[in-house]
């Protein structure tokens, strides 16, 4: 049985229903995955997750969490899952220590019972078990979160843009923590709109404007990219993109961190590459093949969806 199941969920705002948030959304996730619904903000995550953990209803369509229905079975599934919303939504004048005992009492349950389950994550804040909720950094309030998430020992794990807002080191721990909670058993749904998280994950599905683009592995979805990839740089970056972009033979190019990666309609070798571009700019070019990650996957997906 999968632990996570959605069948064409589709849910829309607005009176006359014109904003469409999820666009007929099917897939699965299996018992003890770590998987990852990856785009950028507004692709319709957040209502995806709030389906999921019975607080919003779809317009149609069906979901199940660890066999329980959504809708006909809220109670079971909140008992089953822990829920990590994007934005800090812990009670801010409690302490660390007031917050876990807290939601540990509405799950019936106590720290004592489950503290092996987050030993490894509150004892990073534990020292500062006195202090209020409000008054941590950013890092700190994402482990008290997830700790209070995992209070109950949920078998699902449901985690909204835990990473979005804090350093890059309290990121890598982060992702650390997850990798040791799967080690457990438990099945973890993340969403995020960075791009290099998804290579973190088991399975990914990437999402945009309530569609979904493409599920596979995250080497899956780097293979399926066929087309030869190549970076460009030179002194004069902005001239150097407009010049090629009005160039027919050119499929795409975009900025990639300090290159342009260019997609060209038909296969070149370098050596014929660099002569083209040599007749199509007056820019002098550094020119390398390079390996497409998820981000450039993304972008491809997107602008031919």
């Amino acid at each position: 049985m999968s632990a996570v199941v959605v069948e064409n969920i589709i849910k829309t705002y607005g009176k006359k229903k014109e904003v469409t948030a999820l666009n007929n959304i099917s897939f699965e996730v299996k018992p003890g995955e770590l998987y990852g619904i990856i785009g950028p903000d507004g692709a319709g995550k957040t209502s995806l997750f709030r389906i999921l953990t019975t607080l919003l209803l779809a317009d149609s369509g069906k979901a199940t969490v660890d066999g329980f229905d959504v809708v006909k079975d809220y109670k079971e599934i909140r008992k089953r899952v822990g829920y990590m919303p994007g934005k800090f939504s812990l009670y801010p004048d409690l302490s660390v220590e007031e917050n876990l005992n807290f939601f540990a009492t509405i799950f019936n349950t106590t720290v004592h019972g489950n503290y092996d389950l987050i030993k490894d994550i509150y004892q990073q804040i534990e020292p500062f078990k006195n202090r209020r909720a409000g008054k941590l950094s950013g890092g700190m309030k994402q482990k008290l979160a997830l700790s209070c998430a995992l209070i109950h020992r949920p078998s699902v794990l449901f985690l909204d843009e835990p990473t979005t807002g804090v350093d890059a080191v309290s990121r890598k721990e982060f992702w650390e923590m997850l990798k040791r909670l799967k080690e457990q058993g438990i099945t973890i749904l993340v969403s995020t709109p960075y791009m290099d998280e998804a290579g973190l994950c088991d399975k990914v599905a990437l999402i945009q404007t309530g569609k979904i683009l493409s599920i596979n592995t995250p080497h899956g979805i780097v293979d399926d990219f066929k087309k030869p990839l190549w970076a460009v740089k030179s002194a004069n970056m902005l001239h150097l993109l407009n010049q090629l972009k009005e160039k027919e033979e050119v499929e795409d190019i975009y900025p990639f961190g300090e290159y342009h990666h260019l997609i060209l309609k038909s296969q070149l070798s370098k050596e014929s590459l660099e002569q083209w571009i040599r007749n199509s700019t007056t820019e002098n070019v550094q020119l390398q093949m390079v390996r497409p990650d998820i981000e450039d996957c993304f972008i491809s997906l997107m602008k031919n969806y």
